[in-house]
């Protein structure tokens, strides 16, 4: 069932986004001052006249979402259940053939990408032994629709090491032009595991390029390099929740600070990116991060920050023809603020940015086939929404 919202509700969703603008909130870290114009509180953008509408409901805290050529939809629940959304709205019963998951705490069923020839891949925090050991992997296999089933299914790649914690997975699946798949993840939360963010002979914290069938890619950045994981694309991340490419192809993620220092980065290989090291806002205690230092040699600057955070999980840039004013636009899930965050980029640098509404937590994002934005909220009754232009 298909729920469209009125034009007077379009209209106040439409005030309420230009309204706000730029976070009013006061930052966690008011002593700490960017690096360059422009990285953080970019000016409020021209509001935008938006639609949206109910795709579906029911879903049980949804966690990834990508629509298919034909417009059905591939939906993650976070407890271990890939579902096939029609374009009536209507629900599949589970996928047969998913991995197992360990879906404690920010465990579970995570994201979801389609490579050619129906084959589909997923990340989802597998269960390792010892028995409460844990670690964010990617499986694939072939979509079987008449069968209501992934068949084949392998696991092609897995964190190590595995780690006794119940978060920060990551994690986002961004299939690259050449072939390869970038696997981003998370640090896993706990202040042991943390610290391994700047090491490279662990997946905590990295972007992972490998290509389809698990191996890494010969021209990858660490290579050959003693006690080095080849798989490793960039490193010093906390927790990458967002990814996606961009109209050349090129990779950018944005991940989750603590009370502050939500990063948007364009990850090049090689590159230090600085967690714990180096970061804005502070920790959940309100206590400076390490030594509190927002810039180090060696270690590379966000493009763009939020303080505080806005919790973003998520992310597709627009490259669609229904919102012209939006192309190139990087769209980004917000948890805390419920809602889309529409970041406008010149070049790599972030112009301008607008807070559009959902009225729940929005985990992830995409653009189908008809250019309209697609969402996945996970609070309560877990809803797919669309997105479109407002009609006059």
């Amino acid at each position: 069932m298909i729920r469209a919202v009125s034009f007077a509700a379009v209209s106040a969703i439409a005030v309420a986004a230009g309204a706000q603008g730029v976070d009013p909130t006061p930052p966690n870290a008011p002593n700490q001052t960017p690096a360059f114009a422009g990285q953080t509180r970019a000016p409020a953008l021209p509001k935008s006249a938006v639609a949206i509408e109910t795709v579906a409901t029911g879903l049980a805290k949804p966690w990834g979402i990508e629509v298919m050529a034909d417009g059905r939809m591939l939906v993650t629940e976070k407890a271990g259940a890939l579902r096939l959304v029609g374009t009536d709205g209507k629900l599949s019963a589970p996928l047969a053939g998913v991995p197992a998951v360990d879906a404690r705490g920010q465990g579970g069923l995570l994201d979801v990408a389609i490579l050619p020839a129906n084959r589909i891949c997923l990340s989802y925090s597998e269960p390792r032994q010892p028995e409460g050991t844990n670690g964010t992997s990617v499986a694939c296999g072939t979509l079987d629709v008449a069968a209501n089933a992934l068949k084949d299914v392998k696991v092609i790649w897995r964190m190590t090491p595995g780690w006794a914690s119940r978060g920060h997975y990551g994690s986002r699946i961004v299939p690259a032009r050449d072939g390869t798949l970038f696997v981003t993840t998370g640090e896993r939360q706990l202040p042991e595991p943390r610290q391994l963010a700047q090491k490279l002979d662990a997946a905590m914290g990295k972007v992972i390029r490998i290509n389809a069938d698990g191996s890494a890619p010969k021209d990858n950045p660490f290579v050959g390099q003693k006690g080095a994981l080849p798989e490793i694309w960039s490193y010093g991340h906390r927790n990458l929740q967002s990814a996606a490419l961009d109209a050349r192809g090129r990779l950018w993620t944005v991940e989750h600070g603590p009370k502050g220092g939500d990063e948007l980065n364009r990850p090049q290989p090689g590159k230090n990116y600085g967690w714990p090291v180096i970061t804005y806002g502070i920790d959940y205690n309100n206590q400076p991060i390490g030594e509190g230092i927002t810039a180090k040699a060696g270690m590379e600057q966000p493009v763009y920050y939020w303080d505080p955070s806005f919790g973003p999980s998520g992310m597709a840039i627009y490259g669609a023809r229904a919102f012209p004013a939006w192309r190139g636009d990087a769209l980004i899930g917000g948890l805390v603020t419920k809602g889309l965050v529409r970041v406008k980029m010149d070049g790599d640098r972030v112009t301008g940015e607008e807070r559009i509404p959902v009225g729940a937590r929005v985990r992830d994002v995409t653009v189908g086939p008809d250019g309209f934005v697609y969402v996945v909220t996970d609070e309560n009754d877990g809803r797919v929404l669309r997105i479109r232009p407002a009609r006059g």
